[in-house]
């Protein structure tokens, strides 16, 4: 890894707070790169959609994979818990899902020494590490809604009893692109609660060949558990001491708040195709992702380009287009695009 960042007063940059700090900066490092190995035995190629996985876990947020089917989407998932040995739930999203099928419900028991009966929960598939909403947009909102509260406070309300979840805890949700007949768009306030919207696409002509290769060949690779649950729960509070120096904090802020069409600083391509910009939870994951992207790229502050390359992922799905754009094709891609454009890097660039 680099050497220490020293103290800047200018920047606000600061040292990690001690030598187990360094240390276990560096078992980050190193980590990222064997659960890369790992998932390498299995899953080919999409490097892009890995790394903002990964940083997902990194930060401890939750993110929307969309891609059309495939493409391996629940398969780097699963692989990614098979490698981190946490326990994976896989709920299958449909119109007839109801809210206690995904947190669990109380059910009438008997007591086999007394005869009593008593009610006792039954927790549902929610009570995982890492749980996988597949084609979540095709469940109705009231039973999208039974995530909310485990997403956001990682515990589950039954009959006004709260449960825990444990820790580490991660909700990834799948949605299929092509087939949109009979879904149920998430509503703007699910949506805001993802770290990432992640895109994965149809891999390169090399790459799909090594995968109609590898999985039409007998194999049964065996994988590694190089990092633990524990290890990720130190990694998300390591991330979070990382320093921020404040211009690349408020460059973070100037993107969020210039996709706002009603904003003073917006664009006028904003003013024009943009329904609704991106919330404070937008800036906020923009500069913890940065903070996991540097320590995984070997660095001890989140750098300017830390947060313009997370730009995407993280305002994708919080920039909502109008009438206007969408008549003209316009994409929230295009829009963020155009705000990365419209809010240049500060003339003294780290």
């Amino acid at each position: 890894m680099t050497d220490r960042v020293t103290l800047n007063p200018a920047s606000n940059v600061v040292d990690l707070e001690s030598p187990d700090d360094i240390a276990l900066a560096d078992r980050m490092k190193v980590g990222r790169e064997q659960i890369v190995a790992e998932l390498r035995k299995i899953i080919v190629g999409q490097d892009e959609v890995v790394q903002q996985v990964l940083m997902t876990l990194f930060v401890g947020g939750n993110s929307l994979i969309v891609g059309a089917p495939g493409l391996a989407k629940t398969l780097l998932i699963h692989t990614i818990a098979r490698v981190l040995d946490l326990k994976f739930s896989r709920i299958q999203f449909t119109p007839d899902l109801m809210p206690s099928d995904i947190t669990g419900t109380d059910l009438v028991q008997e007591d086999t020494t007394t005869g009593r009966r008593q009610m006792v929960f039954s927790a549902g598939p929610i009570f995982a590490n890492i749980v996988l909403a597949d084609e979540i947009n095709r469940t109705p909102p009231k039973t999208q809604s039974a995530l909310l509260e485990a997403m956001q406070e990682h515990r589950v309300t039954v009959q006004g009893k709260t449960y825990q979840l444990a820790e580490p805890f991660y909700v990834f949700a799948t949605q299929n692109p092509i087939e949109l007949e009979g879904t149920y768009p998430l509503p703007e306030a699910q949506l805001d609660r993802f770290m990432f919207h992640i895109v994965i696409d149809h891999p390169p002509y090399d790459e799909e060949y090594d995968v109609i290769r590898a999985t039409t060949a007998l194999r049964n690779p065996e994988l590694n558990k190089p990092v633990t649950g524990d290890d990720l729960i130190a990694f998300q509070r390591l991330v979070r001491k990382v320093p921020v120096a404040d211009a690349v904090m408020r460059h973070a802020l100037d993107i969020v708040r210039a996709s706002r069409p009603k904003s003073t600083t917006s664009p006028d391509n904003v003013k024009k195709w943009v329904a609704f910009g991106a919330s404070v939870r937008a800036a906020q994951f923009l500069v913890l992702a940065g903070k996991a992207r540097a320590l995984t790229n070997g660095r001890y502050h989140v750098s300017f380009e830390d947060i313009r390359a997370l730009a995407h992922p993280v305002l994708r799905h919080r920039i909502i287009t109008n009438f206007h754009a969408q008549s003209e094709g316009i994409t929230s891609d295009t829009l963020v695009d155009r705000l990365l454009e419209a809010v240049p890097l500060p003339r003294s660039g780290m």
